[in-house]
């Protein structure tokens, strides 16, 4: 098998082809996640501020959970905007009932990390008072970038953000979770694939990480549509929900996969970009880990950029465990 490379062309500024995640929502997702939030959660967010909820708007992107902004008058007349994130889907609340308490104790954890995150004002563990668990937060400036004027320099802002979350120092056992690669729940090649012997073996790599794999404070969900900016500066890193103790690599493979939309080669940039900050080596495990974890969602809405996801997938099996 052959991988043939894209060629870049620096001059130029990718578009993404199609909408990021969570952008196009069907009526099911819509009415689940961007619905107004019930009385008892705006109650309750109110009540923790001391005010009342007298605004609230859907915060697109996500799908795991439902993200609202709201707007909360306090008694001095003041408004403030904060953030309601609350876990309404039924099946993940039963596979893991302690999503909201984790991020609380991420969020807590990150306030002594120098990087831009929102700030934990209150968690409701098992929904006894939002009617599903909860967690309110601090609102932080700035929007998401899916379509910069300046792709080099997006890239490299972006790569910033990593060292520092990952020279953090580790908290306490029990605190953080570890890194494994989203399970599937069929480890069969897309319909789709060229080369589905590359996904047999990228499946088969997965349960043999090298063994000199870095363990470090990591986000686990990084990528763009988690990053906010203001004026071409970053001013917030958001859903930390996911962050475990695993190789930095992971963050940079999360990433590299939604870059793939733009092409391999903005994807290779940012990795050349992390490389050089830092002094570290991408591990193509990680890579592979990242696709394979993808598997379901690849299988039945591949996107535009399925080709350049195998792609890349193919180069990493060849760089980490030999030709498939």
């Amino acid at each position: 098998m052959t991988v043939h490379h894209e060629r870049a062309n620096p001059a130029a500024t990718p578009r993404p082809p199609s909408p990021p995640y969570g952008f196009d929502d069907d009526d099911a997702t819509r009415r689940l996640l961007r619905s107004r939030p019930p009385r008892r959660a705006l109650d309750w967010a109110g009540c923790v501020l001391g005010g009342t909820v007298r605004s609230t708007r859907a915060l697109r992107g996500g799908m795991s959970s439902a993200v609202h902004l709201l707007g909360v008058v306090l008694p001095s007349g003041h408004l403030e905007q904060v953030v309601l994130r609350r876990y309404v889907r039924p099946e993940l609340n039963e596979e893991d009932p302690d999503h909201a308490g984790r991020e609380a104790g991420v969020l807590r954890f990150v306030e002594s990390v120098d990087v831009p995150a929102p700030r934990l004002l209150a968690v409701d563990l098992r929904g006894m008072e939002a009617g599903v668990p909860a967690v309110l937060m601090s609102r932080l400036p700035g929007r998401i970038e899916w379509s910069p004027a300046d792709l080099d320099r997006w890239l490299v802002r972006l790569a910033e953000l990593l060292p520092v979350v990952h020279e953090a120092v580790l908290p306490p056992a029990g605190v953080l979770g570890h890194f494994a690669p989203y399970p599937q729940k069929s480890s069969a090649p897309p319909e789709w694939a060229r080369w589905p012997r590359v996904w047999e073996r990228a499946v088969e790599l997965v349960g043999a990480p090298p063994s000199n794999l870095e363990t470090r404070f990591i986000h686990r969900d990084f990528h763009p549509g988690n990053v906010l900016w203001r004026r071409g500066k970053v001013t917030g890193l958001v859903d930390w929900q996911a962050a475990c103790v695993g190789p930095p690599s992971a963050d940079v493979a999360h990433c590299r996969a939604n870059l793939f939309r733009y092409g391999l080669h903005v994807a290779d940039r940012f990795t050349a970009v992390w490389e050089r900050l830092t002094g570290d080596k991408y591990q193509p495990w990680a890579e592979i880990a990242s696709i394979v974890g993808f598997l379901d969602a690849l299988r039945d809405d591949p996107g535009s950029d399925r080709f350049v996801t195998e792609e890349a997938l193919a180069r990493a099996v060849i760089e980490f465990g030999g030709s498939p």
